[in-house]
């Protein structure tokens, strides 16, 4: 399978996810909407990536290429390909689907427990640790199944259409250098009120995302199986 990354900042990539589909004997490019590139044809991939962004839903006014990337996904979930999205990508799918993405309560950067939505559909642990870089919450679509929730977001993710379409508030993709590049960009007020959690992530700990990798590889296995 081909499948096509949309990006949206030079310091939020792939990470881990274009590692995997190599691995899996897939091929990957990408598209980067900051930097003006034009959308990929639908017909030109086989999957589309959703990444995340330095921005949230609500803001006004929003890029001109997000309402050309709001039409893509659109059209991707009426394709019948397979659409995954991760944070900012993941609330642009919710919203797609009749959802409404908001302003959280509370900003969450660093390792948060996870704990599985009782009837998930997702092959994950009843409850597990991941990387969370996120101060917006979603609501669950019509129609969809939860991934599970952290303390101060309810909703950290669903699939639909028997898992063709999957949408991920938390960073399972990520590693040791994709989250400190994102924590180096983080703003001071954060850094401050999150000091604990972003120290833990500076130092290091391959253990966390060694086992997160093991995760992402049950997500991904079970989201391109469903268009096999």
């Amino acid at each position: 399978m081909h499948i096509y990354f949309l990006e949206h900042a030079d310091y939020i990539g792939p990470a881990r996810l274009a590692d995997w589909l190599i691995g899996m004997g897939h091929s990957h490019n990408s598209c980067r909407l900051h930097q003006g590139e034009a959308l990929p044809r639908l017909a030109d991939c086989d999957g589309l990536i959703v990444l995340d962004a330095p921005m949230n839903i609500a803001n006004s006014p929003a890029p001109e290429w997000i309402k050309r990337e709001r039409k893509l996904i659109t059209r991707t979930l009426k394709s019948g390909k397979p659409l995954l999205g991760i944070g900012f990508g993941a609330r642009l799918i919710a919203t797609e689907l009749g959802a409404i993405a908001s302003p959280g309560p509370y900003t969450e950067i660093g390792w948060y427990t996870i704990q599985s939505a009782p009837d998930s559909a997702f092959d994950l642990p009843e409850q597990f640790d991941a990387f969370l870089w996120q101060n917006e919450i979603l609501a669950l679509p019509e129609g969809t199944t939860p991934l599970g929730s952290s303390s101060n977001c309810p909703v950290q993710g669903f699939s639909w259409d028997r898992g063709r379409v999957v949408a991920m508030q938390c960073h399972l993709e990520a590693t040791q250098e994709s989250a400190q590049a994102l924590l180096e960009i983080t703003p001071s007020s954060l850094t401050e009120t999150h000091a604990e959690q972003i120290a833990t992530v500076m130092a290091g700990d391959p253990k966390r995302f060694d086992h997160q990798a093991s995760l992402l590889d049950r997500v991904l296995l079970q989201w391109l199986r469903t268009v096999e």
